[in-house]
């Protein structure tokens, strides 16, 4: 999906080669294409057969859900539910600053600087990252949660390209805007 998502951010590009109209709705499709691909993937990188591990501590304790089949040890719920939580709250709320739109086609029209975009650049795939460790954690999936680190890579990989596309599109004001706030970990000061 990462080619993709990088074409689908190159905006200027594919309207010089297609035309405005038509560079639109190819950037907006691939971008579609490659927002649910990644979704697809990151379900497939939880629900895999795969090793499942336990953390030794209090590990007898298992919450049965015996409708899907799925044992949850205590401590990976423990551990899980405050990645989850706060992963999906900075995605949530990163969508409701952009629009869904913005969020699936990457084509954003003006610079989001205020709100959660003033403390951070990449709120989404930051989200994306802590629900993804949660979740592994939830569902003990030993291989999902070693691809971490590669995850990780991917969306910096991915954050990079949107940058330095939003850079292209934006100039001077992205350039100050990166300057300001970091991209992966959020400010916690003013």
């Amino acid at each position: 999906m990462v080619p993709f998502h990088f074409l689908s951010v190159e905006h200027l590009k594919l309207q010089e080669k297609f035309g405005k109209e038509k560079g639109i709705k190819i950037g907006d499709i691939l971008g579609m294409v490659s927002g649910w691909g990644f979704f697809i993937f990151w379900f497939g990188v939880w629900l895999s057969p795969q090793c499942r591990f336990t953390i030794p501590i209090l590990e007898f304790l298992i919450i049965n859900i015996p409708l899907i089949n799925l044992s949850i040890p205590l401590p990976h719920l423990i551990i899980s539910l405050p990645f989850i939580i706060i992963g999906a709250w900075f995605g949530i709320a990163s969508v409701r600053k952009t629009t869904l739109k913005v969020a699936e086609t990457h084509r954003a029209v003006k610079i989001v600087k205020d709100g959660l975009y003033s403390r951070i650049r990449h709120p989404q795939y930051f989200g994306g990252i802590l629900a993804h460790i949660g979740i592994s954690f939830l569902l003990s999936s030993f291989f999902s949660l070693v691809a971490s680190p590669i995850i990780i890579i991917l969306n910096f990989l991915i954050s990079w390209k949107e940058e330095k596309e939003l850079l292209n599109e934006f100039g001077n004001e992205y350039e100050e805007y990166k300057k300001k706030v970091p991209m992966f970990i959020p400010k916690l000061r003013f």
